[in-house]
């Protein structure tokens, strides 16, 4: 104890989105926390996304989820893609800020659905190797692991594969990404046996047209899963 002392008396701890002291690690100061928009209230069942009107219980869809045909069953986001949120995510995904994977679980791991977690794996969605030897890491595998510690499921972090290397979605719009990334996932066939039977959570860092989600979606159901559910850090939102 008197040698953590010591180190956080050199070292103390600090917001994980800016510079600022705080009395605990992984965590936001005061000033980051209110300017992190944190998606609660009445949301999407099937996306995420915040809707507007009081949470009574009930599944509701946004109109997006009611025109286009999502294959998982339901999925949920942290934060809404913007300001500190979006920050945090590009910190995570291009800043080689590898530690966000911890507080971005704790905050992800409140919003799944405890009960009904029998049978549960935890699957990232997969990069192309190119992809991962230029980051040096997947940052979904990362999300996707240290989730696991907190709510205590398996990971398979190989059980997509992406061998097929789609360009930049970024700037594209809805049908080009659904269209880049047709046949780009697949099931890893040395893991299909953690696959079929089980029910599958997706984890991403974040959510925009849900095309990449969607082709994990079909390639883990085509492996198996019975039941398959995404779990996103944060979510695109119109208007945000």
């Amino acid at each position: 104890m008197r040698l953590q002392s010591v180190i956080r008396a050199i070292y103390p701890p600090q917001c994980v989105a800016c510079d600022a002291q705080t009395e605990d690690d992984n965590g936001l100061c005061a000033a980051c926390w209110r300017e992190t928009q944190f998606i609660s209230g009445l949301v999407c069942d099937t996306c995420g996304t915040p809707l507007p009107g009081e949470d009574h219980g009930e599944v509701v869809q946004c109109d997006d989820c009611m025109t286009i045909a999502r294959p998982w069953d339901r999925g949920r986001a942290a934060l809404i893609y913007t300001g500190v949120g979006r920050r945090l995510v590009l910190g995570l995904k291009h800043g080689d800020r590898t530690d966000l994977a911890r507080p971005a679980a704790q905050w992800m791991a409140q919003k799944l659905s405890k009960p009904s977690m029998l049978d549960t794996v935890l699957i990232p969605v997969p990069l192309h190797w190119v992809r991962v030897v230029k980051r040096r890491y997947n940052q979904s595998a990362l999300l996707a692991q240290e989730l696991g510690k907190v709510v205590d499921l398996p990971v398979c972090v190989d059980a997509l594969l992406r061998p097929k290397k789609t360009n930049a979605l970024e700037g594209h719009n809805r049908e080009a990404r659904f269209a880049e990334l047709s046949g780009a996932i697949v099931p890893n066939p040395k893991r299909v046996d953690q696959i079929v039977g089980k029910q599958v959570i997706l984890v991403d860092d974040v959510m925009t047209s849900g095309a990449t989600l969607a082709a994990s979606a079909e390639a883990t159901k085509a492996a198996g899963a019975t039941n398959v559910s995404i779990v996103t850090l944060a979510r695109v939102v119109k208007d945000a």
